[in-house]
């Protein structure tokens, strides 16, 4: 993966080139940010650079240009990188042990290779959940065990296959467990030479303050508005007005962006889930409002849950913000702008605060593993009382 193909942050990615170029880059650095900004695609395109996959580089399989055996070097490490099977480039992710498998099977990232490489070739933006998702975790909690550190000493301490870097690529480091981190500190203190460790992560704050302190942290900013709405253009042909208010609602990032493209969007199922809990709170419909906070509980999982609970915080927010009657503050879809037309007024300077405390309330109570029925119906028996506030 080359620079070029990452989505903005130009000044970041030519400051990391101009890191290798000088050989000033440290033996182990860390790229912090929100999920969507791009770290994970820096991480691999810094990764291919340092393994020798350059933007003047020919195509891999363009062979009337190979005529030197560094040519041909060249070539077999673009193609390898391309298909992300280079034998320098290790990488580590969470992962989830594998059905059927016994206490002591050695947890290792190679067993799931198979599905992080076809979900890189899709696209080296992803999210944690989707990769869950891949791995078809059957709600198990992933993680980066120690069998992994213990595989990573071994890898490292061999000598490069093709004479240069050896990398290792870290994603979502602050899923490590304990043991595993303090193996890995060791790493990091006695690298193993001409060894780079490349860690991405978005809690970096979840890290052993040991690690942290061990390694040079580089953060990574929100996409801008242009950056998206621009490639949104470029690679999905979108049009102009249309690829700007998914940008712009998207808040800079880009998974969210690709996800609002989606027919199948969770986003349209959140708007048809917040039509309806206050179109029946509206009405006082308690029954309905009952049998609906059954319905979310059982199609909906934790993670979703409050994950749409956060989509109508947003919601409210714009709905509240749509009464002052200028659109430049406003982030909403049309069909989103079309129901604020008629539902705004209810939303005022009375009620706006509470309501918000109400959505966020419910996601902590449904973090705790109360009963999510239970936490939905009672929010939505108060929503009754807040809508009919002035």
């Amino acid at each position: 993966m080359k620079f070029s193909e990452v989505i903005g942050q130009q000044a970041l990615a030519a400051r990391l080139k101009q890191l290798v170029d000088e050989n000033r880059l440290p033996h182990a650095l860390m790229l912090c940010g929100p999920e969507g900004c791009g770290k994970k695609a820096l991480a691999l395109a810094l990764a291919s650079y340092l393994l020798g996959e350059r933007e003047e580089n020919f195509d891999a399989d363009d062979f009337m240009r190979v005529e030197t055996q560094e040519d041909i070097v060249r070539k077999n490490n673009c193609a390898m990188l391309r298909k992300w099977e280079h034998p320098d480039l290790h990488f580590t992710y969470p992962i989830v042990k594998p059905a059927g498998t016994s206490a002591d099977y050695p947890m290792l990232s190679e067993e799931y290779i198979k599905e992080w490489r076809e979900l890189l070739l899709e696209s080296p933006y992803f999210s944690f959940d989707e990769w869950l998702e891949r791995m078809r975790t059957e709600n198990q909690q992933a993680r980066i065990f120690v069998s992994e550190s213990d595989s990573l000493m071994h890898k490292l301490s061999l000598k490069s296959s093709q004479g240069g870097y050896k990398v290792n690529l870290i994603w979502l480091p602050e899923y490590m467990k304990d043991d595993c981190a303090n193996k890995m500190l060791k790493l990091l203190e006695e690298p193993p030479q001409q060894t780079i460790f490349i860690l991405v992560s978005e809690h970096p704050e979840r890290l052993l303050e040991t690690i942290r302190s061990r390694v040079q942290r580089i953060d990574v900013k929100q996409l801008t508005v242009d950056d998206i709405c621009t490639t949104l253009q470029q690679q999905r042909g979108i049009e102009a007005d249309t690829a700007r208010r998914i940008a712009r609602m998207a808040g800079g990032n880009w998974l969210k962006a690709v996800e609002m493209l989606s027919g199948e969007s969770e986003t349209l199922e959140y708007f048809e889930e917040f039509k309806t809990i206050m179109r029946l709170a509206y009405q006082r419909r308690v029954k309905e409002l009952r049998l609906w906070s059954e319905h979310i509980q059982k199609d909906y999982g934790r993670e979703r849950q409050r994950s749409m609970l956060d989509y109508f915080r947003r919601l409210v927010r714009e709905n509240f913000v749509f009464n002052f009657e200028q659109p430049e503050l406003n982030y909403m879809t049309q069909e989103e702008e079309n129901f604020a037309k008629n539902f705004a007024r209810f939303i005022n300077e009375a009620n706006v605060i509470d309501m918000d405390l109400l959505f966020e309330k419910a996601q902590r109570d449904i973090a705790q593993n109360t009963t999510a029925k239970i936490v939905l119906f009672d929010m939505a028996l108060q929503l009754i009382v807040l809508l009919i506030r002035k």
